[in-house]
């Protein structure tokens, strides 16, 4: 694994701060227990948290087609939407990268919703990096009995620096134990509209991360963004696998939820279900 990125010491924060929860597409339409899951994190951590009811997407499926005017009327009304609060937090790198990255960059040369998009950039946190960078969460009470791995997604460990974090929180779970993947930070082959555009190598692409989480030995592959996790929870259940899939946020708050790609009995090995 490559050496960990110098992290910052924790923030002085508002003793009680106001997080919006940007719950991202893909939790609400497929896996609302990571919301669940984040938002008890961020409670956890000393925080009120709200969720926004005029959130929307974030627009990167549109930025990153070249479509900029689509991108920009979305980007405006997560903007207006979010920043009346002390911090935004999202349970992605994906969406958390597109709206402390991108959004000042999509209004380039717009004096009035640059400022607006740095102003919202800069209050803008990926989960696990929020919980340990500005809340100093340094332990969780969760249990998993597993063998686990961690694949750090490309927005969240390139855009979003986040890599150490999560692995120090995993620590504190009971009975959970970490084996590293030999690349973890190579993509899983998602990418969002990449793997709809180009099948064939997305397919190569998350066969390799499989081939890499079953070398490991792991029983549980962990990662903090939910488009990588189905990619390759939908790969390992096709291969037959019986390595379960879940997001971080679901294992460190121990809430109740199956394996990704998996239903019925497997719902008794959930992380709430051994607390």
């Amino acid at each position: 694994m490559p050496a960990l990125p110098t992290e910052s010491p924790p923030e002085s924060p508002p003793e009680s701060p106001t997080v919006a929860l940007f719950v991202t597409c893909l939790v609400d339409l497929f896996r609302p227990s990571v919301g669940f899951a984040a938002a008890k994190l961020i409670e956890q951590s000393g925080c009120r948290v709200e969720v926004p009811s005029a959130q929307a997407c974030c627009g990167q499926p549109g930025y990153n087609s070249g479509d900029r005017k689509s991108a920009k009327a979305i980007a405006r009304g997560v903007i207006a939407a979010f920043e009346g609060y002390d911090h935004v937090v999202a349970p992605s790198g994906s969406c958390g990268g597109m709206i402390a990255k991108h959004y000042p960059e999509l209004f380039a040369g717009d004096p009035v919703w640059q400022a607006r998009a740095e102003a919202l950039a800069a209050k803008t946190h990926e989960l696990i990096a929020f919980l340990v960078d500005v809340r100093g969460m340094t332990a969780v009470e969760s249990r998993l009995e597993a063998v686990c791995t961690y694949h750090d997604s490309c927005s969240s460990l390139r855009e979003m620096k986040v890599q150490g974090q999560p692995r120090r929180l995993l620590q504190s779970v009971e009975g959970l134990a970490l084996r590293e993947l030999e690349t973890p930070e190579i993509c899983c082959g998602f990418g969002g509209a990449f793997c709809v555009k180009y099948p064939d190598i997305s397919n190569a692409m998350v066969a390799d991360k499989t081939a890499d989480i079953a070398q490991t030995g792991a029983d549980t592959v962990l990662a903090g963004d939910l488009g990588c996790l189905m990619n390759i929870a939908g790969k390992l259940s096709r291969e037959g696998s019986a390595i379960r899939a879940w997001h971080v946020a679901e294992v460190l708050a121990g809430v109740e939820a199956p394996p990704i790609a998996q239903a019925g009995p497997a719902a008794a090995a959930s992380p709430g279900a051994v607390r």
